[in-house]
């Protein structure tokens, strides 16, 4: 059965944006930057945020800035070939390849994914979809960029639900000249 897994950069304070919204801290290394690409390698489908989603559409016209290097080039070829699903109640539309719209509860389309034939964990990418879905118990794997900075508030990588999950530490290793420290963890179940 494919695995869903929430995966992001957060401060060592918890946070994946700060409390204006920015996440500059955590603008990767080519160490952290190779292991993000990797990640994506692993994934048959990403299920994203409105908020996650209209950031990441800088990726569809990526490969058009004739400054970008090899490997950033690399990135967005992947992520444009990955297929995604945006969970939104404001977009009638998406405007990336390979993105679909919802059209169901996030359980419902983690069911019928799991289902469906094919390789590649299944992602989270957004706090607020990614503290719906951990709600439903649905999450497998954490896997967690923390950066050295502390930013003070704003969006917490955890969703303050107040219930214990038990995780099991699969890896964890110090990545790149930032010192960034990526740790895997299983739900114990």
């Amino acid at each position: 059965m494919r695995s869903v897994t929430y995966s992001m950069s957060l401060s060592l304070d918890g946070y994946i944006v700060g409390p204006d919204g920015g996440f500059n801290w955590s603008e990767p290394d080519e160490d952290v930057f190779s292991l993000a690409m990797d990640e994506v390698r692993g994934l048959g489908v990403h299920l994203l945020g409105r908020r996650l989603y209209e950031t990441m559409l800088y990726w569809e016209t990526a490969d058009q800035d004739p400054s970008l290097d090899a490997p950033t080039l690399e990135f967005a070829a992947l992520w444009n070939a990955l297929p995604k699903v945006v969970f939104s109640t404001t977009l009638s539309e998406v405007r990336a390849s390979n993105t679909r719209l919802a059209s169901g509860t996030p359980a419902e389309e983690i069911e019928r994914l799991r289902a469906e034939p094919g390789e590649g964990d299944i992602a989270i990418g957004g706090a607020g979809l990614a503290a719906d879905v951990a709600a439903l118990d649905l999450i497998d794997e954490y896997r967690i960029r923390t950066y050295p900075v502390l930013v003070g508030g704003g969006t917490p990588f955890f969703a303050q639900h107040e219930r214990r999950v038990d995780l099991d530490l699969v890896e964890t290793r110090a990545v790149g000249s930032a010192a960034v420290v990526y740790s895997r963890y299983r739900v114990r179940r």
